[in-house]
């Protein structure tokens, strides 16, 4: 075993990498690159790019990891354009990563590479860590007729991927206690509360762009952004909606909307409409510090996704200075703070939701003081996003299952 204070090895087998964007393609290369920032040994297992493409970087802090590439293919739709997963076989990264022999072995996915993280750990006899990124049971809709099943069946497998782990990390605390009531007293492994966290140098010293001009806005217009995959899973379309019924009143307000997903093409007719007609610009795909320096140039930040695990970009989006609405679902509390950085708005009752959702884009938006002392709080209190304090709590977590006997 390790000495207390040794650098560690860390195989982090990953089902989906970059350079395809996503939440948890960013956790994965930042807690990669964390851990080789504070001194250790970082083995990344993950699916090899189309046509051998560099990973590159999602903008987080520290040197780049090695890499073991898996051999891969791009699945079906509704899986997006760049999204690889790994061929369930032998191969060359497989035996590399044995032969890294890795003291932990973290897991970003129960499903494919999963496995082959529980196989290595044992190999290895090292400690399978898991990092639960996905409420799986949130996309069932793309499944059709299969949804039900398909759910229950996603279901028991979770449970019992769970026991075989030495610990479970969940991005909030609302996902860390649905986990522990799941698994039940037979089985327990240690659950614990990490969120992603963000490289608070970098956001803030990111530019912030004329995105008026750009859009072809009015000076005085009131830009309201929101940025992540544009996907019903998402409530984009809810978010949409409830900004149409506020610039009714208000009609300076225009939105901007940073990603691409597969509701991309119908939010592009939406804003044709005649409620929506020169107040919606869509970005598309963009790479990670393009995106979140588009916002920078916004005036507030809205979201109204209930399929969160931790909200990452709620983080981003106030360590970039601005202030929130959000409705309230998985993740928001943990971290907007409701009054202080951010308005969160009750989710229920569901029939009006659209409605109080608007009416607080609207309030905000109209009112120029509050925003700004909710930007300042913000600001200043980004702290707690800390990328290097995540990392730590991670490696306190290693240690602690590195020196439990057996």
């Amino acid at each position: 075993m390790p000495a207390a204070a040794a650098p560690l090895r860390v195989a982090i087998l990953a089902e989906s990498y970059l350079p395809y964007l996503s939440g948890v393609t960013v956790s994965t290369n930042a807690l990669a690159r964390g851990l080789g920032a504070a001194g250790h040994h970082v083995l990344v297992v993950a699916p090899r790019p189309a046509g051998g493409a560099a990973p590159a970087s999602a903008g987080s802090a520290g040197p780049e990891p090695a890499y073991a590439w898996l051999p891969s293919y791009q699945p079906p739709a509704p899986a997006p354009a760049g999204y690889r997963i790994p061929w369930p076989m032998p191969s060359a990264a497989l035996r590399a990563a044995a032969e890294f022999a890795p003291d932990v072995v973290h897991a970003q996915s129960p499903f494919v590479s999963g496995l082959m993280a529980r196989r290595l750990a044992r190999r290895a006899g090292a400690p399978l860590v898991f990092t639960h990124h996905t409420r799986f049971g949130d996309y069932r809709h793309y499944f059709g007729p299969l949804a039900r099943p398909g759910s229950a069946a996603v279901d028991a497998y979770l449970r019992a991927f769970w026991a075989g782990c030495a610990a479970i990390v969940a991005p909030g605390p609302e996902l860390a206690d649905e986990i522990r009531a799941r698994l039940g007293v037979r089985h327990r492994p240690l659950v614990r509360t990490i969120p992603t966290g963000v490289d608070l140098h970098e956001i803030r010293a990111l530019p912030r762009p004329d995105v008026r001009t750009a859009a072809g806005w009015p000076a005085e217009a009131v830009v309201v952004a929101s940025l992540g995959r544009l996907a019903p899973e998402k409530s984009v379309d809810l978010l949409v909606d409830a900004f149409a019924l506020a610039a009714g009143v208000d009609p300076e307000m225009r939105l901007l909307l940073v990603g691409g997903g597969p509701s991309e093409a119908a939010l592009r007719d939406r804003g044709t409409r005649a409620d929506m007609a020169g107040r919606l610009h869509l970005s598309g795909q963009l790479p990670r510090r393009e995106a979140i320096s588009l916002i920078r140039g916004a005036d507030l930040f809205a979201f109204a996704s209930r399929t969160e695990t931790q909200g990452l970009v709620l983080a981003e989006a106030l360590a970039a200075g601005l202030p929130v609405v959000a409705l309230d679902g998985p993740g928001v509390r943990d971290s907007v703070r409701d009054g202080v950085d951010g308005v969160i708005v009750p989710a229920e009752p569901a029939a009006d939701r659209t409605v109080r959702l608007a009416a607080a884009i609207g309030a905000l938006a109209a009112d120029h003081p509050r925003r700004e002392a909710l930007a300042a709080a913000a600001g200043s209190g980004a702290d707690r996003f800390d990328a290097k304090r995540r990392v730590e709590e991670v490696l306190a977590l290693y240690r602690e299952l590195l020196a439990r006997p057996g």
